[in-house]
């Protein structure tokens, strides 16, 4: 099943209904005995450019957690632990909740002229619920760095810290290559692999609450809040206030 993000006019921003509309392909994937690969892409140069702004601006209760928060983790989770395959074929720019789709994916291509950046710090916020999942790919390093400066990875850098398995200016020749090797795994042993993986890994029920909980309070900070909304309403980046 190829799942293209189609919200061209927001750069394939995330937001409740894509999450919910990429669950419901999930789930179609999953009844399909013939579905073992499910491939995520973007378009005209983006892949995804992670939360969208304008939706995180209704979430205004510090007590509550953020639903389209807990969202985007479940479905990081599942990208990690389904018997489906999961690949991201990465054509451009990849930022923030992006970043975080390409980390739990099983495996990532990406053409040449793709970036990978987390911008979260830029706004007073932080990429609590990519970074389990980035971590689990870079080690603890550089994914500290790629949030600290929030520069972005050329392809390149990408794939020396292993956020990129394998670049190449065709992305459909690796995914035959790797399908024709992934045909020869069963589902149910896709799911072991996984399911071992996850237990052996630093990722926990408890890091992905965390994840989810910290990230719902640092959206409702006044700072935050302002910040977003000058943006959103004047194009004003907090250094130029």
């Amino acid at each position: 099943m190829r799942l293209t993000f189609n919200r061209k006019s927001h750069r394939n921003a995330i937001n409740s209904q894509l999450l919910h509309e990429l669950n419901e392909a999930l789930d179609e994937a999953e009844r399909d005995s013939a579905c073992s690969i499910v491939i995520l892409e973007g378009q005209d140069g983006v892949f995804c450019t992670g939360m969208d702004l304008k939706e995180a601006m209704y979430f205004d209760d510090q007590t509550a957690l953020n639903p389209m928060s807990e969202q985007y983790m479940r479905t990081l989770k599942r990208f990690a632990s389904t018997r489906l395959i999961i690949i991201a074929s990465v054509d451009g720019q990849v930022i923030a909740g992006g970043v975080g789709f390409c980390a739990a994916s099983d495996l990532v291509i990406a053409t040449p002229r793709s970036q990978f950046s987390l911008s979260e710090a830029i706004w007073g916020l932080l990429p609590a619920m990519v970074l389990p999942y980035l971590i689990r790919r870079t080690g603890f390093q550089p994914a500290y760095r790629m949030t600290l400066t929030t520069m972005a990875l050329t392809a390149e850098e990408a794939r020396l810290v292993r956020l990129v398995d394998e670049l190449d200016e065709q992305p459909e020749r690796w995914i035959r290559k790797w399908s024709q090797s992934l045909e020869r795994v069963t589902p149910s042993t896709v799911g072991h692999i996984k399911g071992y993986f996850r237990k052996i890994g630093m990722i926990t029920d408890e890091m992905e609450r965390l994840a989810v909980e910290e990230i719902s309070r640092l959206v409702t900070l006044p700072e935050v809040k302002s910040n977003i909304e000058n943006f959103l309403e004047h194009q004003r980046f907090p250094w130029n206030k």
